[in-house]
Parts: C-alpha cells; structure tokens; sequence
C-alpha cells in the first residue's frame, strides 16, 4: 500500500475536528487498518488552493496519494483507502461524483447553465450519501461510478503526487473555495490524463454553496480564465 496523505483544512480548532466534525471522528477508528498521515490545516481561513499546493510541494521527493477532502465528509467503508489505491490503477484523478461531458459554460459537475440546471442523468456518476450522518442519511444516485468523466466534486479529490509533478499540475490560487475542482479538471483534460468516479461510501453534511456572491466572483474569474 503506498504512502498516502489525507489533506483537510478546517475552521476549527485541531482538538474541536478530531472530536466534532464528521470527518474528524470517522477517520479515528480507521486508523487501525490503514495507516495515513493527516495534513490538518486548523483556524484555517485561507483559500483551499492554497493549503493544497503547499502539501504537494511537500511531496517533490516524498512521493505519495494525496486524498483532498472537505471535512464534513463522514467516512463509512471500512477499507476505503484501498478502494481509492485500486482506482488510481484506473485513473489519474478521481472523485465520488462527476460528469461525463463538459458543456460550455458549466457551473458545476452537476448543473448545465446558471440556472442550476440538473444535468440529466445519463451524463452524471457516482454515489453519496447527504445527510447528518447515520443512521439520518439519504443515498444520492447520480450514477454508475467507476466511470470516466471530465468533471469530479472537489468534496474529494484524489491523485497521485507523481502525476501532479510530472505533468506539472497545481490548484490555482486564483480560486479559494469555489470552482478550483473544476479548473484543475480541467488541467487534468488538457494533459489527456483520465479522470474518473469511484465507489467509496461517505455521507455528506452539506450540499454546496451554489449562488452566493463569493461563489459568482469565482465563477466569473473562471470564465475569463477558460473563455467557457
């Protein structure tokens, strides 16, 4: 099993994530089957991009699976770091959740227009839970996972360190918490590497904050970064 490092930056205080926050306590018990070493950016206010790129500088002649994750996200199989080492086998980059296609001007993995527009079906993958944790969950199907796709939910977004270095790839810190998965998807595609979805079982507490002002300047830096 390689290396791997588990990247989380949070508003809380160290003490308060390891023992109130969704991802904080399901990773304790895990710990005992895999072994990882966590990247806890605590207090944090800092842009996510920001936090990330610092781990992979880290990683120059420390190669290992870098898993980026958001820390409301409860984690729920057992053995996941196992599944998410097969999937890099598969692919460069996956997610839980993604698109199979990329339209112009796409807000999001999951919607078509500015609108927030579903996506239909047939064009989304994979699976996660919503919800405050079990038993008080929901299960949201989007699709198949294990599927290649072009755009992933940076809820969780895992690669290795040899590939972001060897490709030259980065978070840009033009972005802070909106739309910095999107872009480096979009990295990932014009390097023709594969991106793709992976069954891994979690349950999301929250769902996005699609609409707000900070998450509109994103997007409009998006567009003129991209052109669509």
């Amino acid at each position: 099993m390689p290396k791997v490092k588990i990247v989380v930056a949070t508003r809380m205080a160290k003490e308060a994530f390891l023992a109130n926050s969704a991802l904080g306590r399901s990773l304790a018990p895990l710990r005992s089957l895999l072994p990882f070493e966590l990247c806890l950016f605590a207090e944090n206010t800092q842009g996510l991009p920001l936090i990330y790129n610092s781990v992979i500088s880290a990683t120059k002649d420390d190669p290992a699976i870098l898993i980026f994750l958001h820390d409301d996200v409860y984690i729920c199989d057992f053995l996941w770091l196992r599944s998410v080492a097969q999937g890099l086998r598969q692919f460069d980059c996956l997610g839980l959740a993604g698109n199979k296609r990329r339209l112009p001007r796409q807000p999001s993995w999951a919607f078509t227009d500015e609108n927030l527009t579903w996506d239909e079906g047939q064009n989304l993958s994979g699976i996660v839970g919503h919800g405050s944790g079990i038993p008080d969950y929901t299960i949201s199907a989007f699709g198949e996972p294990g599927q290649t796709v072009k755009l992933l939910d940076g809820v969780l977004l895992a690669c290795s360190s040899h590939t972001l270095h060897s490709h030259d790839i980065r978070f840009d810190e033009l972005f802070d918490f909106h739309f910095y998965d999107l872009d480096i998807c979009r990295q990932f595609e014009s390097k023709q590497l594969k991106m793709g979805t992976w069954p891994i079982s979690v349950i999301h507490e929250s769902g996005g904050a699609f609409g707000t002002p900070a998450w509109q300047d994103s997007y409009k830096k998006y567009l003129e970064k991209w052109g669509s």
